[in-house]
């Protein structure tokens, strides 16, 4: 079946008395010339305008625009499925003479034939190139089909004077459903990968929308920070602007009271120092030269009682030494021990006189008990080297130290 559209009718040329110009998308043919080109018998004008005589010659305009056939044909394929198939073909006579002349004296009558013609052509050779191919390859391969129909007519073509522009395979109907259940597992199969992509994009759009919630919920929560901290800061800044005052004044009390605690600490160690220096020094000096006096008294006290025992010690011990160099004097008639005899015989009397002396003087004894040990040793000590000289006077032998002999009884 066959459907042709298109309709094309030839338009007056622009003529002036007998000067007739055709159109840009006409040729004019004249006949009744008697010159020929190209063994036609009519002469072709397009471009430019020619004089037409009347009576003797003729003007016809032949269309060159262009022009479309719809093409609905019922093919078999060479499976034995039959198909439906809508092309569309875009046609034009050609723009050389040849083909204008060829054109002309098929069409210039009926020119409005010219797509039903084109489209029986195309719909015999789309029925043969069907036939010889799979429903797959009709599919896949459209525009082989449409090329092996545009070179299958070609030569019909080129004898009307027909150049095909363009040929579109625009749909193949199966009506035994053959391509709908070739397609159904690609189709099931591109479903379930559209639902897993849908699946996969709500589940990324839901994700996204978690993270835009997540964002806009860290934004508000940072928003609240910052703001809370703006707000803390401002309060923070109002509450030193209105401290300032009192604290300058209280840093100004601190101040004050700082000094004058520096000030008192000062005083009282000046207090102190003046204490010590006219207070405690002279106590303290005080209290020692009373103790130093107590002490002395004392060390006096017992000084007076060990030199009273220590020189009756001595007077007693100085009475038996003397008795005894009398009695060994008187024994050996030794003149000079009887003459020192009287000596020690005061010697008794020396040490208490000296005794006496040290007791009733006024001494300070500067380390204690040891001092007054140490002179009544001193004061013995010297009666002792007087009584040790006269011992050892008696003992020397006649002539010692230039003394004389001693005269004998005999003498």
């Amino acid at each position: 079946m066959n459907h042709v559209s298109g309709e094309s009718r030839p338009r007056q040329e622009n003529s002036m008395l007998f000067w007739h110009v055709p159109a840009p998308d006409q040729a004019m043919l004249i006949s009744g010339s008697k010159r020929r080109v190209e063994d036609t018998q009519f002469r072709i004008v397009t471009g430019h305008g020619s004089f037409v005589f009347p009576v003797k010659q003729k003007a016809r305009l032949l269309s060159l625009a262009l022009r479309e056939a719809e093409i609905t044909e019922d093919c078999v394929t060479q499976q034995g499925i039959r198909l439906r198939a809508r092309a569309v073909a875009v046609f034009k006579v050609g723009d050389d003479p040849a083909s204008i002349a060829n054109a002309a004296r098929r069409f210039l009558a009926e020119q409005n034939a010219m797509e039903e013609l084109v489209g029986r052509i195309f719909a015999g050779h789309l029925r043969s190139i069907i036939g010889g191919l799979t429903v797959e390859q009709i599919i896949r391969e459209r525009d082989r089909v449409a090329q092996e129909v545009k070179e299958a007519s070609h030569t019909e073509m080129e004898k009307l004077g027909i150049v095909v522009d363009a040929l579109q395979i625009q749909e193949i109907e199966d009506v035994s459903g053959y391509i709908d259940n070739l397609a159904a597992p690609h189709a099931a199969a591109v479903a379930s990968q559209a639902r897993i992509a849908q699946a996969k994009a709500d589940q990324e759009a839901a994700e996204r929308e978690q993270q835009a919630a997540a964002l806009k919920a860290e934004y508000e929560r940072d928003t609240a920070i910052k703001r809370a901290g703006f707000l803390a800061e401002t309060e923070q800044s109002n509450a030193r602007a209105a401290q300032a005052g009192p604290l300058a004044q209280a840093r100004a009390t601190q101040e004050v009271t700082e000094e004058q605690t520096a000030l008192a600490r000062r005083q009282a160690e000046l207090a102190a120092q003046r204490l010590e220096a006219e207070v405690r020094r002279p106590a303290d000096a005080e209290a020692y030269r009373q103790r130093t006096l107590a002490e002395a008294h004392r060390d006096q006290a017992k000084f007076e009682a060990d030199g009273a025992a220590y020189t009756e010690r001595t007077i007693a011990q100085a009475q038996a030494d003397a008795n005894n160099a009398r009695a060994a004097s008187l024994r050996d008639g030794n003149q000079e021990l009887i003459a020192a005899n009287r000596v020690v015989e005061n010697l008794p009397a020396l040490a208490d006189a000296a005794a006496r002396g040290l007791s009733g003087a006024t001494l300070t004894v500067l380390n204690g008990a040891t001092g007054v040990s140490e002179v009544a040793s001193g004061i013995v000590g010297q009666g002792m080297a007087i009584l040790d000289a006269l011992k050892r006077s008696t003992t020397m032998p006649p002539g010692v130290n230039g003394d004389r002999p001693r005269p004998t009884e005999k003498a």
